[in-house]
């Protein structure tokens, strides 16, 4: 289906929350067996494991063992529980960019969550579902040049493949999110400016503000895990941010909920202009 390149276990994962989302697949569905989606995916029966350790760790499927396919999961928690990150951001993010002037603050160690989150409400632009007049993107991510409290190798080496490994992907996925903004901006004439800055430490967590209405929190959980890149498997303490819990702090819930929006907006933009020159993507 991509001639000779093999899907990655991420790219499979969000076909199936593609499916999920578009009602193909239902709650209480089974999913074919991984034999099934290897066939269909062209992939190792291994790559299919990753993608659906992905939905679980997203809260998509259930009943996920060796013994039989898992299941699809039942509907989102109520809004005012925490969810994870894959769950609760994409109708966030669509609920949002209903406004006609979107502003969303970001601050997180990769945009992999928000680029694959970003889906929902720009599929709704392209359908002509909603019109939003402009968008405007501040995107925080750690500097290239810090030594980063994570992802790190489990022992040290002499260079730092999981560094360079986390550079890339950081670049990369910073430039299909600025260029699927930038798309609406060429398709549908709207106003859009993206924009990243570098953070000269490691964020302990992920934050996305948006409209100044609602603040998302999510705290970074470590793991031990391996990883392949450029044929060897890496052992490395990491956090997937798919698997952080979004605690909604909405600014009409009262008091409380709006001191945390108005001082996490604050902490924001003063923490944006105290960094005076753009991250670069190379």
């Amino acid at each position: 289906m991509n001639g000779s390149r093999r899907l990655s276990s991420q790219e499979i994962a969000e076909i199936l929350r593609e499916r999920i989302r578009g009602g193909d697949l239902k709650a209480g569905d089974r999913l074919p067996t991984q034999a099934e989606l290897a066939d269909e995916f062209k992939v190792e029966r291994g790559t299919v494991r990753q993608a659906l350790r992905a939905l679980q760790e997203d809260g998509l499927l259930t009943n996920v063992s060796k013994g039989s396919p898992p299941r699809i999961a039942e509907p989102a928690t109520p809004r005012g529980e925490p969810q994870p990150t894959m769950v609760a951001l994409g109708p966030r993010l669509a609920e949002a960019f209903s406004a006609p002037r979107v502003r969303v603050d970001v601050v997180c160690h990769t945009s992999e969550t928000l680029m694959l989150a970003l889906s929902e409400p720009l599929r709704l632009i392209h359908e002509g579902r909603i019109h939003p007049e402009s968008i405007d993107f501040r995107v925080l991510m750690p500097s290239r040049d810090i030594e980063l409290a994570f992802p790190v190798l489990v022992e040290d080496e002499e260079d730092d493949p999981v560094h360079q490994r986390w550079l890339q992907m950081r670049n990369a996925q910073a430039r299909v999110l600025q260029h699927n903004l930038h798309a609406v901006r060429s398709t549908h004439r709207v106003d859009v400016h993206i924009a990243f800055r570098a953070l000269p430490f490691t964020p302990p967590m992920k934050l996305y503000l948006l409209n100044g209405d609602e603040a998302l929190l999510g705290y970074y959980m470590l793991t031990r895990r391996e990883e392949e890149y450029e044929s060897r498997t890496l052992q490395m303490y990491d956090a997937l941010g798919s698997q952080s819990l979004l605690f909604s702090f909405l600014k009409r819930a009262g008091h409380r909920d709006a001191v945390f929006v108005e001082e996490s907006q604050k902490w924001f933009d003063a923490l944006w202009e105290t960094i005076t020159s753009d991250m670069t993507l190379s």
